[in-house]
């Protein structure tokens, strides 16, 4: 019988830089993508343009970041666990204001 579940781990994933923003991108399937980003105190990340048919998830488990939507001028403030909504299409970028690693999960999945 073949087993339903996979296990990811840090070398199966994807890895580059978004700016200052190192992510890791551990699955892409045609109904979800996962990841995890990690930013230096004082890092920017890159502009993510969103996503058109997807809202994604940010879950902060370490740090203290903001998240710039630049279609609305507004700041979000993260704490750890904190998570934020992103609606589809809506641009988004991250800051890492306090004084550790700042390390964001995030996902997205398309309507159905």
């Amino acid at each position: 019988m073949e087993k339903l579940g996979k296990i990811f781990h840090p070398s199966d994933a994807k890895v580059f830089m978004d700016e200052q923003e190192l992510v890791r991108e551990y699955l892409r399937t045609d109904k979800i993508t996962f990841g995890v980003s990690r930013l230096k105190p004082g890092a920017v990340g890159g502009l993510d343009i969103g996503h058109a048919e997807a809202d994604e998830v940010f879950f902060c488990m370490q740090g203290h970041v903001l998240c710039y939507f630049p279609e609305d001028d507004t700041y979000y403030e993260l704490n750890q666990g904190d998570a934020l909504l992103i609606p589809p299409a809506t641009g988004h970028k991250l800051f890492n204001i306090g004084d550790v690693d700042a390390l964001i999960s995030w996902s997205c999945a398309p309507h159905p």
